[in-house]
This record gives structure tokens, C-alpha cells and sequence, in this order.
């Protein structure tokens, strides 16, 4: 069992679009990158997309975030991952694993590795689908595979055999790195480590829980015991 965060192997980045809030988490030793995606940002209320992106950049040049396209066409996605690449060399360009049309990126995938562009292979949620992603990639070119892991946990599969068999198939490839992409709670993080995966991303509100990791289940009893009883106090309630 562990017993705090400090033991965790697998790296923590931090997903969101909220500038101040990404600062600040980029400032915790134990978050190791960030990402987001424009699902994020238009609920932050980003309007200027690259404006938004060099802000960030201008804040944090020592670990790595990606930045995803949102083209629908092939071919504009090479040139939208080209451009993204260019803002900085923390910058890790995301490529859906197919367009909204249901055509696979893997070809888009092939050509930004072979140019050395560092990419984060996104939406995946089937084992198929990695071994698409690495069949393709570059070998001395680094990437991020991310599995849908929450998501698929939400069709009431188990997605630890997803990310097991994502491990194995990614072997072919070493420069390549798992996410446990889309976390529910908590305890993803320590099956994610469990695992050998190697980065998982969250959410400030997994996040700030982090050091309930390994507390005394006797005192949270007592803490939550505590809670209910002020709140009934604060509201005044009787019966």
C-alpha cells in the first residue's frame, strides 16, 4: 500500500485550460506536464486559441504540454501540428486518432514523427487502434499514447486489460509512453502506477486529493463523522 504521493512512480500531468490554474500546478514539483484540448478551453472561455497557447508558453518552458489540433481534414492537420510544434520545444502536438468523419489519422501520425515533431496520439480508446499508432510511429521519434481509460471504464468495462495489452504493444516502440487519459477518481492514479503506466492526467479535483493517499481510514471516519454533524448544527436543523 502506499502511503503517500511521494511514492507514486507514474507521472502526473495536469489537465485543464484555465491559465492561473495551470501556472500554478506547473509549480508543483510533483507534476511532471500538462495538457489540454479546445473541449477545455471553450469551457474556460478561451477565445483566441494561439494567443491562449503562447500565454501559456510565455509561463511554463520547463515541462511538457500538449496542444491538440482541431482541423477535420488531413491534410490540415500536418500543417495546423507544424505550426503548433513551432510555439516551443515543451510542446507536445495532439493528434485525435480519427477525424469526425471516422477516418484514421495514422498516416498524419507517420508523416509529424517522421519529421521528429513530438506527438500525443489522442482518443484512443482499443487496442487495435495502438497498435496503428505504433506500427506507424518513428522510432527515434517520442510520443504519447493516450487510452480513453475513464471512458471505456464508463461502458462498464474494465480498463486496466485495455492499458496492459497498450503496454505490451508499445514496447515495439520504447521512445513511446502510455496516459491513462480521462481518470474517474482517485484510485486511477494507483492503478496506474500498479500497472507500469507510464503518465496518468488529471483534473484539479483528483488532484487536490492526492494527499489523502494512505490516511488513516479510522480518522477520515472520524473527520467525515465531524463534518455531518456541523453542517447539521449550521443549518439548524431539529427534529
Amino acid at each position: 500500500m502506499l502511503h503517500s504521493a511521494k511514492e507514486l512512480k507514474v507521472k502526473i500531468f495536469a489537465d485543464g485550460a484555465d491559465l492561473q490554474t495551470m501556472v500554478s500546478m506547473s509549480k508543483k514539483s510533483f507534476i511532471k506536464g500538462l495538457t489540454t484540448n479546445p473541449t477545455l478551453m471553450r469551457k474556460a472561455g478561451v477565445s483566441d486559441y494561439k494567443k491562449f497557447a503562447k500565454e501559456v508558453l510565455e509561463e511554463i518552458q520547463d515541462k511538457p504540454i500538449s496542444f491538440e489540433v482541431f482541423s477535420d481534414e488531413l491534410n490540415e492537420m500536418v500543417q495546423q501540428a507544424i505550426e503548433i510544434a513551432s510555439w516551443g520545444k515543451n510542446v507536445n502536438v495532439k493528434i485525435p486518432i480519427m477525424n469526425s468523419k471516422g477516418e484514421e489519422t495514422t498516416e498524419v501520425v507517420k508523416e509529424l514523427s517522421s519529421m521528429g515533431i513530438a506527438l500525443n496520439v489522442t482518443a484512443i480508446f482499443t487496442t487495435e487502434q495502438v497498435r496503428n499508432v505504433i506500427n506507424v510511429l518513428d522510432e527515434n521519434a517520442s510520443a504519447y499514447i493516450s487510452v480513453f481509460a475513464g471512458r471505456i471504464a464508463d461502458t462498464g468495462r474494465d480498463p486496466i486489460p485495455y492499458l496492459q495489452d497498450s503496454l505490451e504493444i508499445m514496447g515495439a516502440k520504447p521512445k513511446s509512453e502510455l496516459i491513462w487519459a480521462s481518470p474517474r477518481e482517485l484510485l486511477n492514479v494507483i492503478q496506474a502506477d500498479a500497472i507500469g503506466c507510464h503518465v496518468i492526467t488529471a483534473t484539479p479535483d483528483i488532484l487536490n486529493r492526492l494527499e489523502t493517499i494512505g490516511k488513516d481510514l479510522s480518522q477520515y471516519s472520524l473527520e467525515t463523522v465531524k463534518m455531518f454533524r456541523n453542517d447539521a448544527l449550521r443549518s439548524n436543523y431539529f427534529i
